[in-house]
């Protein structure tokens, strides 16, 4: 090979080298309060946008346990993987942020790690990453729902949930949110297609059976409502009148949590304040 060829050679490899696009590395398991991941990067989240513990109202008993698990998971007890389901707006996947950034404290003993939706098929590879750290971590995805076609999905699911060929990590715990207790739709049509039969419709189904906690969250009271209002007036020093609150709600055709915060922020902006 002559000198021109080998020099012709090598100014190419160093132009791939230059336009080659850099190899993706993940963020350290050891500091960052949460992490996102992608379905190929771990990204660090310097920090949980979560209101305190104390102020989710009206899910007392859902709060309780839900951090209890939590606060186990942390501590390096044995703890349930979760499913929260139930009423839009009441304060699931808020519980669930706060939970993490409660039992963390001060010594980030525990971090949130919240994969998104169209991910679910790398979970495998999420778990042997942090599988290699001491620290625990606990798997946050939210507003799940299994459709047509997305078979395989669930099953991965329920693979981890289950032990199975990539078995969770005894340092992971999971926590899926979704408005459906069974996580998947079903149709009437299913009762008699011949191509659907009842077990293998049962056997979807029995997903949301994998989790050791099913907490329902249910459709808010007024009382309830007012509550929560009142729980964040106090905290943020805002005045208000229950009359107005209704007043908000029946506007919205609703009463939640979300909407309850929502009534928060439009007290804090006629008041001329910022709450974040």
């Amino acid at each position: 090979m002559t000198d021109v060829t080998q020099e012709t050679l090598a100014r190419i490899a160093d132009a791939l080298d230059r336009i080659a696009p850099a190899k993706l590395a993940h963020a350290s398991l050891d500091s960052a309060p949460a992490y996102g991941w992608d379905g190929q990067v771990l990204h660090a989240v310097p920090v949980i946008v979560a209101p305190p513990l104390n102020l989710l109202r009206g899910i007392d008993r859902q709060r309780e346990t839900v951090a209890h698990n939590v606060a186990r998971h942390a501590d390096g007890a044995d703890a349930h993987d979760m499913l929260l389901w139930g009423a839009r707006g009441m304060g699931k996947s808020a519980l669930v942020r706060a939970s993490v950034m409660y039992a963390a404290g001060d010594r980030g003993r525990i971090a949130l790690v919240q994969a998104a939706g169209d991910a679910l098929t790398t979970l495998p590879a999420l778990m042997t990453l942090l599988s290699r750290s001491d620290r625990r971590f606990l798997l946050f995805i939210d507003d799940i729902g299994f459709g047509a076609g997305q078979e395989n999905e669930a099953r991965i699911l329920r693979s981890l949930l289950e032990g199975g060929v990539t078995p969770r990590p005894a340092n992971v715990r999971i926590a899926v949110t979704s408005n459906r207790r069974a996580i998947v739709a079903r149709h009437m049509s299913e009762q008699d297609d011949p191509i659907n039969p009842r077990d293998s419709v049962d056997d979807t189904l029995a997903l949301a059976d994998r989790f050791g906690l099913s907490v329902g969250f249910h459709n808010c009271s007024q009382d309830d409502y007012l509550a929560i209002i009142a729980a964040y007036a106090e905290h943020y020093g805002l005045d208000w009148e229950a009359s107005d609150a209704l007043e908000w709600s029946k506007r919205r055709g609703a009463r939640s949590g979300r909407v309850a915060r929502h009534y928060v922020t439009e007290l804090a902006g006629r008041a001329g304040r910022a709450l974040d």
